[in-house]
This record gives structure tokens, sequence and C-alpha cells, in this order.
């Protein structure tokens, strides 16, 4: 058994059930690992498109994804909240006010020392991606945390969870067994069509399980439609991170984590999954 594998199995005893754990605490807990994350997630996409540690932008931007963090989540300093009253009490005004004033502000920031128009407007336009990319998509993972409408944060974390990890791990399977046509060769060549199908039924299996064990809030149908749907975005999300790395000529985001990559890495597919089972949650289930 090779160092990476037995890396990569240690990470994944301690970090499994510490991430579980406090994912069923909900709260302080929940929002300062997904804070964390964030962070971290935030420190990847800047070091990997460039910016130095060194800088004062780079703090600046990781001090923006606090304080979007913060208004989204509905956990936030006095001062913060404050503000979101004088915009008439809308959380998600303020946050627009946020993303909108940091657009304006680094574009005349990060001009400093760019050599022409065009590199300084590519340079721009990916950190802006970057920045909106992490900085709505973690508060929603922790808003499903919370619980949305009379569900369960615990139980909806354990859900996505579990359907993400294993359907990673079912669609790496189908794909080595079965996988014969390219699903997007210039992106992600060794992803297949049968890996994404794959996918979904690990997903659709976990679905089952949690549905008869603890996820029983709406009928089996619901429980399925939930689950196909959070695997396609949460693929979804890996490819686009991928297409991120692969236009930067990378395999990983960081080696923070011994044998798994970067945050980036593992967590691709819960931030485009998160928003779809917020939605569906808010808007469809019964």
């Amino acid at each position: 058994m090779n160092g990476n594998l037995i890396a990569r199995i240690a990470v994944a005893v301690v970090a499994i059930p510490s991430i579980l754990w406090i994912s069923y605490q909900s709260g302080w807990w929940l929002f300062g690992m997904l804070l964390l994350f964030a962070l971290v997630g935030t420190a990847e996409f800047l070091v990997r498109e460039k910016y130095r540690v060194s800088r004062p932008a780079f703090w600046i931007v990781l001090l923006f994804i606090v304080l979007l963090f913060s208004v989204l989540s509905g956990l936030c300093p006095p001062a913060i909240s404050n503000l979101c009253v004088v915009l008439g009490g809308a959380v998600a005004d303020c946050a627009l006010v946020l993303l909108v004033g940091f657009f304006l502000f680094s574009a005349v920031l990060f001009a400093i020392g760019k050599s022409s128009p065009s590199e300084l407007f590519t340079c721009h336009s990916r950190l802006f991606w970057g920045v909106t990319y992490l900085g709505l998509t973690y508060p929603v993972v922790f808003l499903v945390g919370s619980g949305v409408n009379d569900y369960h944060g615990g139980d909806s974390l354990l859900f996505l969870f579990g359907l993400l990890w294993v359907g990673d791990t079912a669609a790496m399977g189908f794909g080595s067994w079965l996988g014969k046509h390219k699903l997007a060769p210039t992106v992600s060549p060794k992803k297949t069509v049968e890996g994404l199908v794959g996918g979904i039924i690990g997903a659709l299996a976990i679905g089952v399980l949690m549905y008869f064990w603890k996820f029983n809030y709406f009928g089996l149908w619901h429980t399925l439609a939930l689950a196909a749907g959070c695997s396609v975005f949460g693929q979804l999300g890996d490819l686009v991170e991928s297409m991120w790395k692969r236009s930067l000529g990378i395999k990983d985001s960081s080696a923070i984590i011994p044998g798994h990559g970067g945050i980036l890495d593992r967590f691709d597919s819960l931030l485009f999954a998160a928003p779809f089972m917020y939605a569906y949650l808010k808007l469809v289930a019964p």
C-alpha cells in the first residue's frame, strides 16, 4: 500500500466523522467550519491566480469573504446587522451592495501593476468569478444545515454529504469499469457518461437508505428526485472546478489535505449541490 493511499485513508477516517458531527451541531460550530473552508478555498484560488500573500489585496479579498458569509448566513456582528437595517432589513440587498462595492473597488485596486487593459480585464473577471462562486455558495450550505422550512438541518447535510461522497465513489467505479463515452473530453478527459450515470445510481441508493433510516420528511419520489438532482449538480460542480484548473494547467488547487489535494478539490461538488438542495426544499418539496 503506497504512502498516498495511506494518507487518503487516514485523513478520511478522521475528517468524515468530524465533518458530520459538526454539521449535526449546526449554529456556530457549522458557521466556523464552513467559514474556514471558504477562507482556505479562497486563499487557494488567489494563490493559484498569482495573488501574493504579502500584498494587501490578498487579505482584502479574504475580509470580503468573511463579510459576505456573515451577511448571507444571518450570523453577523452588530455593525453588519445595522447596515442591513439601513438598507431596509433585506439580507439580499446588503449582499448585493457588498458584491457591487467589491466589484468596483477591486477594478481599481487590481489595476495597480497590470501591464495592459486586456490583462486587467481578464484578471478582474476571473477574480470576481472566484469570489462570487465561493462567497455565495458556502453560506447556502450553512442555510441548508440550519434547516430549510421544517426540515432538520443536520439530517439535510447528512443526506447531502452521504449522497455526494457515495455518488463520487460510484462514478469513479462505473467510469473505470464501463466507461467508454467521454463526458467532457476537453475539460476532464477521464470523466465518462457511464461514470455520470453511476454517480446518479449511487446517489439514488443513498437516497433510499436515508429515506428509510432518517430523511423521510416527504415521499420517496421527492427524496429520489432530490438525490438525483444533487448528484447531477454535484458532478457539474466537479466539471466547473476541473475547467478552472485546466485553464491554469494545474492538477490540484493545493496540497493542504494529504492525499486529497485542496479544499476546492474536495468540496467542489458540495458548492453546486447545496444551492439545488436549498431551492428544492424551499420551492418544491411539500
